[in-house]
């Protein structure tokens, strides 16, 4: 008679009336009070459906091997071994997991110390970059050269290629426009009009079709007709102008804080901070594509004016003060810190030549002939025309005195005139082609610190530190 749950002889049998199962007595309450039921055939079941069933009490015999104490000793000590080995074995995987979680937050704490390093090389990368010693061949011979530069994408590459092979052709044959401005006309310039702008502190000056742009240390821009001589409307930065350009619809501007905003129809449409520290310069690529910043964190970077989008950087060694591009758009200058006017592919960015100008470089402007370019340097009173076409001393062309700082340059058109702006006033220094000669043609004392050429050279756009805003034209 065994037990229907236990299967197993049962100390107090009793069975029930409506299956006739045979049950341990205490095994079958506790399963009724919890499921009611019978076990086997899953009917419902109370406790008094069983009844006891009377038998006599036995013993249970001892297994044969536990009959004798020496048997005893050998079971207790089998038993001990077996937990003396499953301790052993427990303490070991114990070991084990800890050395596993052990490493895991090893490994975790690495993780978080490599992020956080990784971050702040990221906030930092271009001082990092920047700090890097240029050596080899190159270096050697007193070139500087790029680090890390990017290439352009192809399809921009391919604008670069088409916009040097169709300006190269025509400007050996380009004779000066019609109705351009004579040495006569320009040695007549006088101050036609003279307004204030609402601008703080002015240090941009940007010119397309009669507008100007101009921007200051306080983050504001006023657009000024030349024409109607007023401010039409105004523009928020938020953010001190270090340089602006106009191109187009375009307006472009960059900061102290390392921003370039793009700004169209009176609102910003797009704004880069890809450089740590202020953007110091721009320049558009003939094509009107493609944009350049250079920065004080020893980079420079080009943009794809059409999409908005960066698409190259590369550093120098040299914090870069100012830039331009060549009139045909494959050389790209950018003027350092070092008095050193570095030139680069504009596809690869790898550096091509460089000049030596002697200190900080203030501003850089090209010729259209694409062979001369005028360079100065802060607190010189002397614009330096370089030769591309040459090296070393043989480069410098012409050392033009002007009498005081010059802290801006424009060139017209023509390849004719040269201006300057300074503390001391404005210049326009004439290339005679015929004579091969330098001669200054204009001297006006209008302390100004931007200056700009209009239409067909017919005006001078010039702005002062104290705010105003000067168009000088021929008078008859």
């Amino acid at each position: 008679m065994l037990c229907a749950i236990s299967g197993e002889a049962p100390q107090e049998p009793v069975i029930s009336k409506l299956s006739g199962n045979v049950f341990e007595k205490r095994l079958i309450e506790k399963y009724i009070e919890e499921n009611a039921k019978d076990p086997v055939t899953g009917d419902d079941l109370t406790l008094d459906d069983l009844l006891p069933v009377k038998t006599a009490r036995t013993v249970r015999p001892r297994p044969p091997k536990l009959t004798s104490i020496p048997a005893l000793l050998s079971t207790f000590q089998n038993e001990w071994d077996a937990l003396a080995l499953e301790t052993f074995n427990l303490r070991e995987q114990l070991t084990r997991t800890r050395e596993e979680l052990a490493t895991a937050l090893y490994q975790h704490d690495a993780a978080v110390r490599v992020i956080t390093r990784l971050t702040q090389e990221r906030d930092e990368a271009r001082d990092a970059l920047s700090r890097v010693t240029v050596s080899g061949s190159a270096a050697a011979n007193g070139d500087a050269m790029a680090v890390d530069a990017e290439a352009l994408p192809e399809e921009l590459v391919a604008k670069v290629e088409e916009t040097q092979a169709k300006l190269s052709k025509s400007r050996k044959k380009r004779p000066v426009p019609e109705g351009w401005a004579t040495a006569e006309d320009v040695s007549s310039f006088a101050v036609a009009t003279e307004s204030a702008v609402p601008v703080e502190q002015p240090t941009t000056l940007a010119l397309e079709e009669g507008y100007a742009a101009v921007g200051g240390l306080k983050g504001d821009v006023a657009i000024y007709s030349v024409a109607a001589d007023k401010v039409e409307r105004s523009l928020q930065v938020n953010e001190p102008v270090t340089d602006s350009i106009w191109t187009g619809a375009k307006v472009v501007f960059s900061t102290t804080k390392g921003s370039v905003k793009v700004f169209e129809s009176g609102s910003e449409v797009a704004s880069f901070s890809d450089h740590a520290g202020p953007a110091t310069g721009l320049a558009i690529h003939p094509s009107g594509d493609i944009l350049a910043s250079v920065g004080a964190d020893k980079s420079f970077a080009f943009y794809d004016l059409v999409n908005l989008k960066r698409v190259s950087r590369a550093f120098t060694d040299s914090s870069l003060t100012t830039c331009a591009f060549h009139p045909d758009g494959h050389l790209f200058a950018a003027g350092t810190s070092t008095g050193d006017i570095r030139f680069f592919m504009t596809a690869t960015g790898e550096q091509a030549t460089s000049f030596s100008l002697g200190a900080p470089v203030q501003r850089i402007v090209f010729s259209e002939n694409g062979y001369w370019f005028a360079a100065t340097a802060k607190g010189q009173t002397t614009v330096t025309i370089f030769d591309i076409r040459k090296e070393g001393d043989a480069a410098r062309a012409k050392v033009l005195e002007t009498g005081g700082a010059v802290q801006d340059l424009a060139w017209d058109y023509s390849q004719q005139f040269l201006a300057t702006a300074g503390p001391a006033g404005i210049t326009v220094q004439q290339y005679a082609k015929s004579s091969k000669k330098w001669s200054e043609v204009m001297r006006k004392d209008f302390a100004a610190g931007r200056v700009r050429w209009g239409s067909e050279a017919r005006q001078l756009v010039a702005v002062a530190q104290d705010g105003r805003i000067g168009v000088l034209s021929a008078q008859e």
